[in-house]
């Protein structure tokens, strides 16, 4: 494993992509940046962190024969991999967010960014992007449900054995999808979905509100919500939210 660390980047993600389009790199070659300046989140949304507090990174990885179809339990692996290891700090009332947000409460801790390569029908690698809330003291009032490692357990982390802690959790995790333990991955990733099975009010893209409840993700990665009249429907990232959060 290679971890390249940096001191500032506009995104850990844009620069291992232009790493992999220029010159041949290890599988799971890690970039690291004390700050970027143009971090990314789903859908483009920007991903603010202060200089130094938290731990922001990238991950390479190539596969032999990830089906597209099976694209939802590469999603698995990294949003376990994330939740387990901040789970071993303690943090209380931990879960994810679906897709792949890590909370603790209703406070967001961690976010997720996976951008695949394409070759047939198989995903041939991606490059992982994480960013963790550690030790940063307060957050914009624009991001009213983010919170910190820091704020929530009272005390800072060491940056470094948080990332040694998730670098090994993931290849935990890879070799489980190598294995296609389809199956045991879903389970642990429902087992710890935010939300899951408790009826809640939802808000469409279209702002419409409706009641439901969630009860897993379908095959191509969507959410899948239960309606008030028990049938199931499927939305895409950005297609549904919680109207009460």
């Amino acid at each position: 494993m290679k971890i390249i660390k940096l001191n500032a980047i506009d995104s850990t993600n844009t620069f291992l992509k232009n790493m992999v389009s220029k010159m041949s790199i290890d599988d799971f070659t890690v970039v690291v940046a004390k700050t970027q300046t143009k971090g990314r989140g789903q859908m483009n949304s920007e991903w603010v962190v202060e200089e130094g507090k938290n731990l922001t990174f990238s991950v390479y990885s190539s596969f032999s024969k990830l089906q597209i179809v099976n694209h939802k339990y590469l999603n698995f692996c990294v949003s376990l991999s994330v939740y387990e290891a901040l789970k071993d700090l303690k943090l209380p009332d931990l879960k994810v967010k679906w897709p792949n947000d890590i909370l603790s409460g209703n406070k967001k801790l961690a976010g997720i960014l996976i951008e695949n390569s394409l070759r047939g029908s198989n995903i041939s690698s991606s490059v992982i992007g994480v960013g963790v809330n550690v030790n940063q003291d307060s957050f914009s009032k624009k991001l009213a449900n983010a919170s910190s490692i820091k704020m929530i357990l009272e005390r800072e982390i060491d940056l470094d054995i948080l990332l040694e802690a998730i670098l090994s959790k993931l290849r935990e995790k890879f070799e489980l999808l190598n294995k296609k333990e389809f199956q045991f991955l879903e389970e642990a990733y429902l087992d710890v979905l935010y939300k899951k099975n408790v009826p809640m009010m939802f808000k469409d893209n279209q702002n419409i509100l409706f009641m439901g409840k969630i009860v897993g993700v379908s095959r191509n990665g969507n959410l899948q919500i239960e309606l008030e009249n028990e049938t199931i429907q499927e939305f895409g990232l950005k297609e549904v939210s919680f109207a009460s959060l």
